[in-house]
């Protein structure tokens, strides 16, 4: 008997990974609460120098707009109990552009570490070795407090504020030190609390804190659909029943000075009649241009560099 030859294998497909391009890197910017008259100056040259701009929902469209045409746009909206994208692959995602040679603007609503998640990116971008920039930006409860006239910090009435977020991760109200919360002449800011409102008002009035303490619910804080309720800590869920968008609680003395309803001041356009066409805008008023402005390379060192390895490979 002849022994039959083995077949031979088909060959395998060659898998070339190529290494990481020079260049690249994250910034992590706040884009605030929406109005882009509310951007940091630096918000914006880093915004105009974006290869490709990853965004949240919130982020507005007025804002978007000041990316250059030519930048991709991914939205990583997130919504109550609907994620487009797990943490974990936005973070991934940030990490491949950034390999690619690109430079990505991460723009995220707000500020990037106010309820942002905007550490845990960091982290990641470290843990990668990329690159990667910090730009501050506006948190909501600013923009919020502000345009109704209520100081967050006011003498005699407010010598702290706390913020806090108004869900766990299973949609539930967090478990938060109420007794805390619920201490006199401080106040208190709930993010993303809409929904539990009741039951949040329930807790602090349990903990201590007077259902006549002065509130205030900012719905869109610094758009043009903005909606403000003064009310009370009792009258809170009543209030944020009335309401869909996204929304602020805020509770403490200091809400006694806040104005409900738009409260805007009409401002004349900055260039007469068609002033408003131009996209430019106020920025062309503050920089000193009549077009959309030309950004220089970056070359500034992150404002957040990265750790340096320790012994056993272990970052500090």
């Amino acid at each position: 008997m002849t022994a039959r030859r083995p077949k031979a294998e088909k060959p395998r497909s060659l898998v070339v990974l190529a290494a990481p391009r020079a260049g690249g890197r994250v910034w992590l910017v706040g884009a605030g609460p929406g109005d882009p008259e509310l951007l940091t100056l630096k918000a914006l040259r880093v915004l105009g120098n974006a290869d490709v701009v990853v965004h949240d929902g919130l982020v507005s469209e007025s804002v978007l707009d000041l990316a250059p045409a030519g930048a991709r746009r991914i939205s990583v909206a997130k919504r109550r109990s609907r994620h487009s994208y797990a943490q974990g692959d936005i973070d991934r995602l940030l990490v491949g552009l950034a390999r690619e040679g690109l430079c990505v603007v991460r723009l995220k609503g707000g500020d990037p570490f106010v309820f942002g998640r905007g550490g845990e990116e960091l982290e990641a971008c470290r843990a990668a070795g990329v690159e990667c920039h910090v730009v501050p930006g506006v948190t909501a409860a600013l923009a919020a407090s502000a345009a109704a006239g209520a100081p967050l910090t006011h003498r005699g009435a407010a010598q702290a504020v706390t913020l806090v977020t108004g869900h766990a991760k299973d949609g539930h109200a967090p478990d938060l030190d109420w007794p805390a919360l619920a201490r006199a002449n401080q106040t208190v800011v709930i993010y993303m609390g809409l929904a539990n409102a009741a039951a949040i008002a329930a807790r602090l009035m349990h903990a201590g804190r007077a259902g006549t303490t002065p509130a205030l619910i900012v719905e869109n804080a610094s758009l043009a659909t903005e909606r403000r309720v003064v009310t009370t800590l009792a009258g809170l869920a009543e209030a944020a029943a009335h309401l869909t968008g996204p929304a602020l609680l805020i509770v403490g003395e200091a809400m006694a000075l806040a104005r409900a309803g738009d409260g805007e001041i009409l401002l004349p356009p900055l260039h007469g009649e068609g002033g408003a066409k131009r996209r430019v805008g106020l920025w062309g008023e503050i920089l000193g241009v009549s077009e959309v402005p030309h950004f220089p390379t970056l070359t500034a060192p992150p404002s957040v560099p990265p750790h340096a390895p320790t012994e056993g490979g272990r970052r500090s």
